[in-house]
Protein backbone atom coordinates (compact mmCIF):
# COMPACT_ATOMS: atom_id res chain seq x y z
CA UNK A 1 0.00 0.00 0.00
CA UNK A 2 1.56 3.18 -1.24
CA UNK A 3 2.07 5.98 2.23
CA UNK A 4 -0.29 8.88 1.89
CA UNK A 5 2.00 12.18 2.48
CA UNK A 6 0.16 13.37 4.82
CA UNK A 7 3.65 15.48 5.71
CA UNK A 8 2.24 17.86 2.97
CA UNK A 9 -1.14 19.11 5.05
CA UNK A 10 -1.26 20.98 8.94
CA UNK A 11 -4.22 20.73 11.35
CA UNK A 12 -6.62 23.42 11.59
CA UNK A 13 -6.00 25.08 14.56
CA UNK A 14 -8.73 25.14 16.91
CA UNK A 15 -10.44 28.31 18.84
CA UNK A 16 -9.77 29.43 22.48
CA UNK A 17 -12.99 29.53 23.66
CA UNK A 18 -13.58 27.39 27.04
CA UNK A 19 -16.73 28.53 27.82
CA UNK A 20 -18.17 27.83 24.54
CA UNK A 21 -22.37 27.76 24.80
CA UNK A 22 -23.24 26.47 21.07
CA UNK A 23 -23.31 22.63 22.28
CA UNK A 24 -26.42 22.91 24.82
CA UNK A 25 -28.50 24.53 22.61
CA UNK A 26 -31.16 23.03 19.92
CA UNK A 27 -32.74 24.66 16.78
CA UNK A 28 -36.02 25.81 17.44
CA UNK A 29 -36.66 28.42 14.92
CA UNK A 30 -35.93 28.67 11.24
CA UNK A 31 -32.95 31.30 10.39
CA UNK A 32 -33.52 33.78 7.89
CA UNK A 33 -32.57 31.69 4.56
CA UNK A 34 -30.97 33.34 1.56
CA UNK A 35 -30.74 31.67 -1.30
CA UNK A 36 -27.69 31.64 -3.61
CA UNK A 37 -29.10 29.37 -6.47
CA UNK A 38 -28.81 32.03 -9.12
CA UNK A 39 -25.60 33.25 -8.56
CA UNK A 40 -23.44 31.12 -6.40
CA UNK A 41 -25.40 28.17 -7.80
CA UNK A 42 -25.19 29.66 -11.26
CA UNK A 43 -21.62 30.21 -11.32
CA UNK A 44 -20.89 27.16 -10.67
CA UNK A 45 -22.44 25.19 -13.49
CA UNK A 46 -21.10 23.81 -16.52
CA UNK A 47 -23.70 25.63 -19.03
CA UNK A 48 -25.03 28.84 -16.60
CA UNK A 49 -28.59 29.39 -16.80
CA UNK A 50 -29.98 31.07 -20.02
CA UNK A 51 -32.92 33.64 -19.05
CA UNK A 52 -35.59 31.09 -19.48
CA UNK A 53 -33.92 28.62 -16.60
CA UNK A 54 -33.03 31.65 -14.21
CA UNK A 55 -36.68 32.97 -14.74
CA UNK A 56 -38.28 29.42 -13.64
CA UNK A 57 -35.55 28.80 -10.99
CA UNK A 58 -36.59 32.22 -9.62
CA UNK A 59 -40.11 31.57 -9.32
CA UNK A 60 -39.77 28.67 -7.67
CA UNK A 61 -37.73 30.23 -4.96
CA UNK A 62 -40.56 32.64 -4.31
CA UNK A 63 -43.44 30.02 -4.36
CA UNK A 64 -41.32 28.10 -1.75
CA UNK A 65 -41.24 30.89 0.67
CA UNK A 66 -37.56 32.77 0.11
CA UNK A 67 -37.87 36.06 1.08
CA UNK A 68 -34.27 36.71 0.11
CA UNK A 69 -32.78 35.54 -3.21
CA UNK A 70 -29.52 36.34 -4.49
CA UNK A 71 -30.68 37.11 -7.74
CA UNK A 72 -26.92 37.49 -9.89
CA UNK A 73 -23.57 39.23 -9.69
CA UNK A 74 -24.73 41.62 -12.01
CA UNK A 75 -21.03 43.79 -12.52
CA UNK A 76 -19.72 40.58 -13.93
CA UNK A 77 -22.00 39.05 -16.82
CA UNK A 78 -24.09 40.57 -19.08
CA UNK A 79 -26.60 37.79 -18.72
CA UNK A 80 -26.86 38.52 -15.06
CA UNK A 81 -26.98 42.37 -15.65
CA UNK A 82 -29.92 41.58 -17.65
CA UNK A 83 -31.44 39.25 -15.76
CA UNK A 84 -31.97 41.75 -12.87
CA UNK A 85 -33.52 44.09 -14.90
CA UNK A 86 -35.91 41.67 -16.32
CA UNK A 87 -37.20 41.15 -12.85
CA UNK A 88 -37.19 44.92 -11.99
CA UNK A 89 -38.75 46.22 -15.45
CA UNK A 90 -41.57 43.60 -15.64
CA UNK A 91 -42.36 43.86 -12.32
CA UNK A 92 -41.82 39.87 -11.21
CA UNK A 93 -40.24 40.72 -7.73
CA UNK A 94 -43.02 40.01 -5.01
CA UNK A 95 -43.31 43.27 -2.80
CA UNK A 96 -42.05 40.41 0.35
CA UNK A 97 -39.18 39.79 -1.19
CA UNK A 98 -35.96 40.76 -1.40
CA UNK A 99 -33.52 40.58 -4.14
CA UNK A 100 -29.36 40.50 -3.29
CA UNK A 101 -26.52 41.49 -5.66
CA UNK A 102 -23.27 40.37 -5.59
CA UNK A 103 -20.18 42.89 -6.42
CA UNK A 104 -16.73 42.70 -5.60
CA UNK A 105 -15.28 45.89 -3.48
CA UNK A 106 -13.75 47.51 -7.20
CA UNK A 107 -15.24 50.66 -7.77
CA UNK A 108 -16.31 49.86 -11.44
CA UNK A 109 -18.16 47.02 -10.34
CA UNK A 110 -20.06 48.49 -7.58
CA UNK A 111 -20.86 51.09 -9.92
CA UNK A 112 -22.27 48.89 -12.33
CA UNK A 113 -24.09 47.17 -9.48
CA UNK A 114 -26.12 50.19 -9.16
CA UNK A 115 -26.66 50.40 -12.61
CA UNK A 116 -28.75 47.59 -12.93
CA UNK A 117 -30.78 47.79 -9.30
CA UNK A 118 -32.26 50.81 -10.05
CA UNK A 119 -36.49 50.62 -10.15
CA UNK A 120 -36.17 48.16 -7.49
CA UNK A 121 -38.08 48.35 -4.43
CA UNK A 122 -35.55 46.91 -1.96
CA UNK A 123 -32.15 45.29 -2.57
CA UNK A 124 -29.36 43.61 -0.10
CA UNK A 125 -26.28 44.88 -2.13
CA UNK A 126 -23.86 42.64 -0.96
CA UNK A 127 -19.92 43.72 -0.51
CA UNK A 128 -17.19 41.71 -0.39
CA UNK A 129 -12.99 40.92 -0.70
CA UNK A 130 -11.07 37.80 0.63
CA UNK A 131 -9.45 38.32 4.46
CA UNK A 132 -7.47 35.11 4.52
CA UNK A 133 -3.73 35.10 5.25
CA UNK A 134 -2.97 32.90 2.60
CA UNK A 135 -5.06 35.29 0.02
CA UNK A 136 -3.43 38.24 1.69
CA UNK A 137 0.05 36.73 1.30
CA UNK A 138 -0.33 34.56 -2.40
CA UNK A 139 -2.81 37.07 -3.99
CA UNK A 140 -3.17 40.30 -2.85
CA UNK A 141 0.49 40.96 -1.60
CA UNK A 142 -1.00 43.34 1.19
CA UNK A 143 -1.02 43.17 4.64
CA UNK A 144 -4.12 43.47 6.92
CA UNK A 145 -4.09 47.28 6.59
CA UNK A 146 -4.34 46.97 3.00
CA UNK A 147 -6.99 44.43 2.82
CA UNK A 148 -8.88 46.86 5.62
CA UNK A 149 -8.21 49.85 2.91
CA UNK A 150 -10.01 47.86 0.34
CA UNK A 151 -13.47 47.14 2.45
CA UNK A 152 -13.43 50.68 3.21
CA UNK A 153 -13.33 52.09 0.44
CA UNK A 154 -15.46 49.62 -1.28
CA UNK A 155 -18.45 50.33 1.64
CA UNK A 156 -17.90 53.96 0.99
CA UNK A 157 -18.52 54.11 -2.52
CA UNK A 158 -21.70 51.71 -2.02
CA UNK A 159 -22.75 54.42 0.49
CA UNK A 160 -21.76 57.42 -2.15
CA UNK A 161 -24.17 55.76 -4.55
CA UNK A 162 -27.14 55.50 -2.14
CA UNK A 163 -28.54 58.93 -3.73
CA UNK A 164 -28.33 57.36 -7.41
CA UNK A 165 -31.55 55.09 -6.68
CA UNK A 166 -34.01 57.17 -4.51
CA UNK A 167 -36.72 54.88 -5.18
CA UNK A 168 -34.59 51.73 -3.70
CA UNK A 169 -34.35 50.61 -0.11
CA UNK A 170 -30.79 49.59 0.36
CA UNK A 171 -29.62 47.03 2.67
CA UNK A 172 -25.70 46.53 3.57
CA UNK A 173 -24.39 43.03 3.57
CA UNK A 174 -20.28 42.69 3.72
CA UNK A 175 -18.65 39.36 4.02
CA UNK A 176 -15.00 39.09 4.68
CA UNK A 177 -14.41 36.11 1.98
CA UNK A 178 -12.54 32.92 3.49
CA UNK A 179 -13.51 33.87 6.78
CA UNK A 180 -12.85 30.92 7.60
CA UNK A 181 -9.22 31.11 6.72
CA UNK A 182 -8.87 34.40 8.45
CA UNK A 183 -7.70 35.28 12.39
CA UNK A 184 -10.61 36.04 14.16
CA UNK A 185 -9.26 38.87 15.35
CA UNK A 186 -8.62 40.22 11.76
CA UNK A 187 -12.36 39.26 10.86
CA UNK A 188 -13.82 41.60 13.88
CA UNK A 189 -11.37 44.48 12.95
CA UNK A 190 -12.12 44.76 9.16
CA UNK A 191 -16.08 43.99 9.58
CA UNK A 192 -15.86 47.11 12.09
CA UNK A 193 -14.24 49.19 9.65
CA UNK A 194 -17.32 48.75 6.96
CA UNK A 195 -20.03 48.98 10.15
CA UNK A 196 -18.01 52.42 10.97
CA UNK A 197 -18.65 53.51 7.11
CA UNK A 198 -22.16 51.99 7.33
CA UNK A 199 -23.18 53.05 10.79
CA UNK A 200 -26.12 50.27 11.32
CA UNK A 201 -28.75 50.87 13.69
CA UNK A 202 -31.06 48.17 15.63
CA UNK A 203 -33.34 49.43 13.32
CA UNK A 204 -31.36 49.36 10.06
CA UNK A 205 -28.50 45.98 10.90
CA UNK A 206 -26.25 45.28 8.60
CA UNK A 207 -25.64 42.20 7.68
CA UNK A 208 -22.33 40.11 8.08
CA UNK A 209 -21.61 37.13 6.39
CA UNK A 210 -19.37 34.81 7.46
CA UNK A 211 -18.31 32.43 4.20
CA UNK A 212 -16.64 28.88 4.82
CA UNK A 213 -15.58 29.79 1.16
CA UNK A 214 -13.71 26.49 1.34
CA UNK A 215 -14.50 23.96 4.15
CA UNK A 216 -11.56 23.61 6.27
CA UNK A 217 -12.21 22.34 9.80
CA UNK A 218 -14.84 20.35 11.45
CA UNK A 219 -18.28 21.79 11.88
CA UNK A 220 -17.49 22.40 15.60
CA UNK A 221 -14.85 24.48 14.93
CA UNK A 222 -16.40 26.61 12.53
CA UNK A 223 -19.54 26.52 15.14
CA UNK A 224 -16.83 27.96 17.79
CA UNK A 225 -15.52 30.60 15.36
CA UNK A 226 -19.43 31.66 14.53
CA UNK A 227 -19.60 32.04 18.34
CA UNK A 228 -16.19 33.86 19.29
CA UNK A 229 -17.76 36.34 16.27
CA UNK A 230 -20.67 36.82 17.26
CA UNK A 231 -19.74 37.61 20.88
CA UNK A 232 -16.68 40.09 20.17
CA UNK A 233 -18.60 41.74 17.20
CA UNK A 234 -19.48 45.89 18.72
CA UNK A 235 -22.74 46.81 18.15
CA UNK A 236 -24.32 43.17 18.17
CA UNK A 237 -28.22 43.92 17.82
CA UNK A 238 -27.16 46.31 14.94
CA UNK A 239 -25.84 43.02 12.98
CA UNK A 240 -27.65 39.84 11.39
CA UNK A 241 -25.35 37.25 11.35
CA UNK A 242 -25.39 35.15 8.22
CA UNK A 243 -23.33 31.96 7.36
CA UNK A 244 -22.39 31.07 3.95
CA UNK A 245 -20.98 27.22 4.14
CA UNK A 246 -19.36 25.09 1.40
CA UNK A 247 -18.92 21.73 1.36
CA UNK A 248 -15.59 20.76 1.02
CA UNK A 249 -15.15 18.52 3.64
CA UNK A 250 -18.67 16.86 3.23
CA UNK A 251 -20.09 18.62 6.10
CA UNK A 252 -21.71 21.46 5.21
CA UNK A 253 -24.93 20.69 6.86
CA UNK A 254 -23.62 20.18 9.94
CA UNK A 255 -21.46 23.31 10.21
CA UNK A 256 -24.75 25.12 9.07
CA UNK A 257 -26.49 23.58 11.83
CA UNK A 258 -23.71 23.85 14.46
CA UNK A 259 -23.26 27.60 13.22
CA UNK A 260 -26.49 28.58 13.62
CA UNK A 261 -27.26 27.16 17.21
CA UNK A 262 -23.94 29.47 17.74
CA UNK A 263 -25.42 32.59 16.98
CA UNK A 264 -25.78 33.10 13.77
CA UNK A 265 -29.16 34.50 12.44
CA UNK A 266 -29.58 33.96 8.99
CA UNK A 267 -27.74 30.96 6.08
CA UNK A 268 -27.16 31.38 2.78
CA UNK A 269 -26.87 28.66 0.36
CA UNK A 270 -29.00 26.79 -2.28
CA UNK A 271 -31.13 23.76 -3.31
CA UNK A 272 -29.95 20.26 -2.91
CA UNK A 273 -26.37 21.92 -2.01
CA UNK A 274 -25.00 22.86 -5.73
CA UNK A 275 -22.24 25.31 -5.91
CA UNK A 276 -18.55 25.51 -6.57
CA UNK A 277 -16.02 22.50 -6.18
CA UNK A 278 -18.33 20.13 -3.65
CA UNK A 279 -21.40 22.65 -3.94
CA UNK A 280 -22.99 24.93 -1.54
CA UNK A 281 -24.68 24.22 2.19
CA UNK A 282 -27.94 22.26 1.13
CA UNK A 283 -30.90 24.53 2.08
CA UNK A 284 -33.04 21.45 1.56
CA UNK A 285 -31.30 19.47 3.48
CA UNK A 286 -31.37 21.89 6.80
CA UNK A 287 -34.68 22.62 6.33
CA UNK A 288 -35.99 19.41 6.42
CA UNK A 289 -33.58 18.04 9.48
CA UNK A 290 -35.51 20.96 11.39
CA UNK A 291 -39.14 19.58 9.94
CA UNK A 292 -38.45 16.02 11.43
CA UNK A 293 -36.90 17.54 15.09
CA UNK A 294 -40.82 19.48 14.72
CA UNK A 295 -39.52 23.38 13.41
CA UNK A 296 -41.53 24.95 10.99
CA UNK A 297 -38.69 25.89 8.28
CA UNK A 298 -40.72 28.19 7.22
CA UNK A 299 -40.12 27.05 3.53
CA UNK A 300 -43.05 25.08 1.94
CA UNK A 301 -41.40 21.64 0.39
CA UNK A 302 -44.12 19.79 0.31
CA UNK A 303 -43.77 18.65 -3.31
CA UNK A 304 -40.11 17.55 -3.08
CA UNK A 305 -40.02 15.86 -6.72
CA UNK A 306 -41.25 18.96 -8.24
CA UNK A 307 -38.33 21.16 -6.59
CA UNK A 308 -35.87 18.77 -7.78
CA UNK A 309 -37.05 18.65 -11.28
CA UNK A 310 -37.03 21.98 -11.68
CA UNK A 311 -33.57 22.54 -10.06
CA UNK A 312 -32.68 19.18 -12.35
CA UNK A 313 -33.63 21.33 -15.74
CA UNK A 314 -32.40 24.46 -14.47
CA UNK A 315 -29.02 23.03 -13.00
CA UNK A 316 -28.62 20.62 -15.87
CA UNK A 317 -27.10 18.68 -13.07
CA UNK A 318 -29.35 15.37 -11.74
CA UNK A 319 -29.82 14.83 -7.50
CA UNK A 320 -27.91 11.88 -6.60
CA UNK A 321 -30.82 8.86 -6.33
CA UNK A 322 -29.02 8.48 -2.46
CA UNK A 323 -29.15 12.40 -1.78
CA UNK A 324 -31.17 12.84 1.66
CA UNK A 325 -34.91 13.50 1.25
CA UNK A 326 -34.99 14.21 -2.06
CA UNK A 327 -33.38 11.20 -4.09
CA UNK A 328 -35.46 8.80 -5.85
CA UNK A 329 -33.99 5.64 -3.28
CA UNK A 330 -34.37 7.62 0.32
CA UNK A 331 -37.40 6.03 1.58
CA UNK A 332 -36.78 2.72 -0.08
CA UNK A 333 -35.29 -0.01 1.81
CA UNK A 334 -33.93 -3.51 -0.30
CA UNK A 335 -32.79 -5.07 3.23
CA UNK A 336 -34.94 -7.44 4.27
CA UNK A 337 -34.10 -6.75 8.31
CA UNK A 338 -35.54 -2.97 7.58
CA UNK A 339 -38.20 -4.00 5.33
CA UNK A 340 -39.81 -5.99 8.38
CA UNK A 341 -39.24 -3.04 10.72
CA UNK A 342 -40.80 -0.68 8.27
CA UNK A 343 -43.82 -3.01 7.79
CA UNK A 344 -44.31 -3.32 11.40
CA UNK A 345 -43.79 0.45 11.68
CA UNK A 346 -46.61 1.29 9.49
CA UNK A 347 -49.10 -1.35 10.38
CA UNK A 348 -48.59 0.16 13.87
CA UNK A 349 -49.68 4.01 12.60
CA UNK A 350 -52.33 2.86 11.82
CA UNK A 351 -53.64 1.72 14.80
CA UNK A 352 -51.78 4.71 17.04
CA UNK A 353 -53.50 7.60 17.53
CA UNK A 354 -51.06 10.13 18.78
CA UNK A 355 -50.49 11.96 15.30
CA UNK A 356 -46.73 11.22 16.08
CA UNK A 357 -44.63 9.92 13.06
CA UNK A 358 -42.50 6.55 14.03
CA UNK A 359 -41.66 4.39 11.67
CA UNK A 360 -38.23 3.13 11.84
CA UNK A 361 -36.11 3.96 9.23
CA UNK A 362 -38.21 6.43 8.23
CA UNK A 363 -37.15 9.79 9.29
CA UNK A 364 -40.19 11.62 7.80
CA UNK A 365 -43.55 10.48 6.21
CA UNK A 366 -43.10 10.66 2.43
CA UNK A 367 -46.34 11.27 1.99
CA UNK A 368 -44.99 15.25 4.06
CA UNK A 369 -42.88 15.68 0.41
CA UNK A 370 -45.00 14.53 -1.52
CA UNK A 371 -43.95 11.08 -2.24
CA UNK A 372 -46.32 7.94 -1.75
CA UNK A 373 -45.92 4.61 -0.12
CA UNK A 374 -45.18 2.54 -2.98
CA UNK A 375 -41.86 2.73 -3.89
CA UNK A 376 -41.04 2.43 0.45
CA UNK A 377 -40.26 -1.56 0.04
CA UNK A 378 -38.41 -2.60 -3.29
CA UNK A 379 -36.92 -6.90 -3.95
CA UNK A 380 -33.51 -7.62 -5.06
CA UNK A 381 -31.51 -10.71 -3.25
CA UNK A 382 -31.50 -8.99 -0.05
CA UNK A 383 -34.55 -8.38 0.80
CA UNK A 384 -36.94 -10.84 2.89
CA UNK A 385 -40.42 -12.50 3.56
CA UNK A 386 -41.20 -8.83 5.47
CA UNK A 387 -40.52 -7.14 1.89
CA UNK A 388 -42.54 -9.63 -0.46
CA UNK A 389 -44.95 -8.96 2.21
CA UNK A 390 -45.30 -5.37 2.16
CA UNK A 391 -45.64 -5.59 -1.59
CA UNK A 392 -48.64 -7.92 -1.67
CA UNK A 393 -50.31 -5.87 1.40
CA UNK A 394 -50.12 -2.54 0.20
CA UNK A 395 -50.08 -3.22 -3.84
CA UNK A 396 -53.04 -5.56 -3.44
CA UNK A 397 -54.38 -6.09 -0.48
CA UNK A 398 -53.26 -9.33 0.66
CA UNK A 399 -52.22 -10.06 4.52
CA UNK A 400 -50.42 -12.92 4.49
CA UNK A 401 -49.51 -15.68 7.23
CA UNK A 402 -46.06 -15.25 8.40
CA UNK A 403 -45.45 -18.98 7.55
CA UNK A 404 -46.77 -18.48 4.00
CA UNK A 405 -44.43 -15.24 3.42
CA UNK A 406 -41.38 -17.49 4.45
CA UNK A 407 -42.45 -19.98 1.65
CA UNK A 408 -43.38 -17.27 -1.34
CA UNK A 409 -40.26 -15.18 0.18
CA UNK A 410 -37.65 -18.20 -0.66
CA UNK A 411 -39.51 -18.10 -4.57
CA UNK A 412 -38.93 -14.71 -4.83
CA UNK A 413 -35.34 -14.83 -3.68
CA UNK A 414 -34.98 -17.51 -6.29
CA UNK A 415 -35.67 -15.01 -8.86
CA UNK A 416 -33.74 -12.36 -8.02
CA UNK A 417 -30.54 -14.44 -7.21
CA UNK A 418 -30.76 -16.20 -10.89
CA UNK A 419 -31.31 -12.68 -12.61
CA UNK A 420 -29.47 -10.37 -10.23
CA UNK A 421 -31.52 -7.38 -10.88
CA UNK A 422 -34.36 -5.98 -8.47
CA UNK A 423 -37.24 -7.76 -8.78
CA UNK A 424 -41.15 -5.57 -9.53
CA UNK A 425 -43.92 -5.48 -7.63
CA UNK A 426 -45.87 -6.43 -10.88
CA UNK A 427 -43.79 -10.05 -11.13
CA UNK A 428 -44.39 -10.27 -7.16
CA UNK A 429 -47.87 -10.63 -7.91
CA UNK A 430 -47.56 -12.83 -11.11
CA UNK A 431 -45.79 -15.13 -9.31
CA UNK A 432 -47.61 -15.57 -6.50
CA UNK A 433 -50.93 -15.65 -9.06
CA UNK A 434 -49.19 -18.37 -10.87
CA UNK A 435 -47.88 -20.16 -7.54
CA UNK A 436 -51.13 -20.21 -5.78
CA UNK A 437 -54.36 -18.41 -7.02
CA UNK A 438 -54.49 -19.48 -10.62
CA UNK A 439 -56.59 -23.20 -9.90
CA UNK A 440 -54.70 -24.15 -13.33
CA UNK A 441 -52.78 -26.71 -11.91
CA UNK A 442 -53.66 -30.86 -12.57
CA UNK A 443 -56.56 -30.03 -9.93
CA UNK A 444 -58.74 -27.45 -10.51
CA UNK A 445 -61.57 -27.01 -8.60
CA UNK A 446 -65.07 -26.14 -10.46
CA UNK A 447 -67.95 -26.79 -8.15
CA UNK A 448 -69.64 -28.39 -4.70
CA UNK A 449 -72.45 -29.09 -2.96
CA UNK A 450 -72.43 -29.87 0.98
CA UNK A 451 -75.56 -31.46 2.95
CA UNK A 452 -75.60 -32.67 6.30
CA UNK A 453 -74.23 -36.28 7.06
CA UNK A 454 -77.40 -38.30 7.55
CA UNK A 455 -75.60 -40.82 9.50
CA UNK A 456 -73.76 -38.20 12.27
CA UNK A 457 -75.52 -34.87 12.74
CA UNK A 458 -72.63 -33.17 13.17
CA UNK A 459 -70.33 -34.15 10.07
CA UNK A 460 -70.81 -32.97 6.87
CA UNK A 461 -70.70 -34.66 3.16
CA UNK A 462 -69.46 -32.29 0.86
CA UNK A 463 -69.57 -33.46 -3.12
CA UNK A 464 -66.85 -31.66 -5.27
CA UNK A 465 -66.86 -31.17 -8.88
CA UNK A 466 -63.02 -31.14 -10.58
CA UNK A 467 -61.04 -31.36 -13.40
CA UNK A 468 -58.31 -33.37 -12.77
CA UNK A 469 -55.88 -33.26 -15.97
CA UNK A 470 -58.48 -31.69 -17.52
CA UNK A 471 -60.80 -34.44 -17.16
CA UNK A 472 -63.76 -33.32 -14.87
CA UNK A 473 -64.84 -35.64 -12.17
CA UNK A 474 -66.71 -35.82 -8.93
CA UNK A 475 -65.47 -36.54 -5.61
CA UNK A 476 -66.91 -36.99 -2.21
CA UNK A 477 -65.69 -36.74 1.87
CA UNK A 478 -67.22 -36.40 4.78
CA UNK A 479 -66.12 -34.05 7.69
CA UNK A 480 -67.05 -31.87 10.49
CA UNK A 481 -66.97 -28.83 7.83
CA UNK A 482 -66.36 -28.12 4.50
CA UNK A 483 -63.01 -27.89 4.50
CA UNK A 484 -62.65 -31.18 6.25
CA UNK A 485 -64.92 -32.97 4.24
CA UNK A 486 -62.62 -31.68 1.14
CA UNK A 487 -59.64 -32.45 2.15
CA UNK A 488 -60.84 -35.79 2.82
CA UNK A 489 -61.72 -36.40 -0.19
CA UNK A 490 -58.69 -34.85 -2.25
CA UNK A 491 -56.60 -37.33 -0.28
CA UNK A 492 -57.42 -40.14 -3.10
CA UNK A 493 -57.16 -37.95 -6.44
CA UNK A 494 -53.67 -36.86 -5.26
CA UNK A 495 -52.41 -39.90 -3.27
CA UNK A 496 -51.43 -38.37 -0.58
CA UNK A 497 -52.48 -37.90 3.25
CA UNK A 498 -52.76 -34.31 4.03
CA UNK A 499 -54.09 -32.46 7.41
CA UNK A 500 -55.01 -28.84 7.74
CA UNK A 501 -52.86 -27.13 10.64
CA UNK A 502 -53.59 -23.54 9.88
CA UNK A 503 -56.67 -21.70 8.72
CA UNK A 504 -56.75 -18.13 8.20
CA UNK A 505 -59.08 -15.28 5.91
CA UNK A 506 -59.84 -11.71 5.73
CA UNK A 507 -61.81 -9.93 2.91
CA UNK A 508 -60.81 -7.06 0.27
CA UNK A 509 -62.39 -3.92 -0.90
CA UNK A 510 -65.74 -2.66 0.18
CA UNK A 511 -69.22 -3.90 1.77
CA UNK A 512 -70.42 -4.04 -1.73
CA UNK A 513 -67.95 -5.77 -3.64
CA UNK A 514 -65.51 -7.48 -1.06
CA UNK A 515 -63.51 -10.39 -2.16
CA UNK A 516 -62.99 -13.19 0.68
CA UNK A 517 -59.44 -14.41 0.90
CA UNK A 518 -58.87 -17.57 2.36
CA UNK A 519 -54.80 -19.38 3.28
CA UNK A 520 -54.38 -22.73 4.51
CA UNK A 521 -51.50 -24.68 5.54
CA UNK A 522 -51.48 -28.35 5.28
CA UNK A 523 -49.15 -30.91 6.19
CA UNK A 524 -48.24 -33.81 4.26
CA UNK A 525 -47.97 -37.60 5.77
CA UNK A 526 -43.88 -37.14 5.52
CA UNK A 527 -44.03 -33.92 7.63
CA UNK A 528 -44.07 -31.44 4.72
CA UNK A 529 -45.88 -27.89 5.07
CA UNK A 530 -47.41 -26.65 2.17
CA UNK A 531 -49.48 -23.31 1.58
CA UNK A 532 -52.37 -22.88 -0.50
CA UNK A 533 -54.58 -19.54 -1.24
CA UNK A 534 -58.06 -18.92 -2.53
CA UNK A 535 -59.96 -15.93 -3.61
CA UNK A 536 -63.81 -15.84 -4.37
CA UNK A 537 -66.88 -13.87 -3.01
CA UNK A 538 -67.92 -16.58 -1.14
CA UNK A 539 -65.83 -17.57 1.80
CA UNK A 540 -66.11 -21.38 1.39
CA UNK A 541 -65.55 -21.20 -2.08
CA UNK A 542 -62.37 -19.04 -0.99
CA UNK A 543 -61.94 -21.65 1.26
CA UNK A 544 -61.91 -25.08 -1.18
CA UNK A 545 -59.67 -23.01 -3.36
CA UNK A 546 -57.18 -22.59 -0.91
CA UNK A 547 -57.15 -26.26 -0.46
CA UNK A 548 -56.91 -26.96 -3.90
CA UNK A 549 -54.26 -24.69 -4.03
CA UNK A 550 -51.96 -26.29 -1.67
CA UNK A 551 -53.20 -29.79 -2.98
CA UNK A 552 -51.62 -28.70 -6.39
CA UNK A 553 -48.83 -27.16 -4.58
CA UNK A 554 -48.38 -31.01 -2.85
CA UNK A 555 -48.33 -32.36 -6.46
CA UNK A 556 -46.22 -30.36 -7.97
CA UNK A 557 -43.18 -31.05 -4.11
CA UNK A 558 -43.90 -34.96 -5.02
CA UNK A 559 -43.60 -34.84 -8.76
Amino acid sequence: MNRMPIEKYRSFQPVNLPDRQWPGRVIEKAPIWCSVDLRDGNQALIEPMDPARKRRMFEMLVRMGFKEIEVGFPSASQTDFDFVRELIEENLIPDDVTIQVLTQARDHLIERTFESIKGAKRVIVHLYNSTSTLQRRVVFGLDRQGIVDIAVEGAKLVKALIPSVPETEIIHQYSPESFTGTEMDFAVEVCEAVMDVWEPTPEKKVILNLPATVEMSTPNIYADQIEWFSRNIKNRDSVIVSLHPHNDRGTGVAAAELGFVAGADRIEGTLFGNGERTGNVDIVNIALNMFTQGVDPDLDISNIDELRETAEYCNQLPVHPRHPYAGDLVYTAFSGSHQDAIKKGMAAMKQSNSGVWEVPYLPIDPQDVGRNYEAIIRINSQSGKGGVAYILQSEYHLELPRGLQVEFTQRIQEDADNTGKEISPEHIWESFQDTYLSNKGPIEFVDHRSVPDAHASEQRVLTATLKVNGEEREITGHGNGPIAAYTNALKQEIGQEISVLNYYEHSTGSSSDATAVAYVEVETGDGRKIWGVGRHANIVKASLLAVTSAANQVNEATN
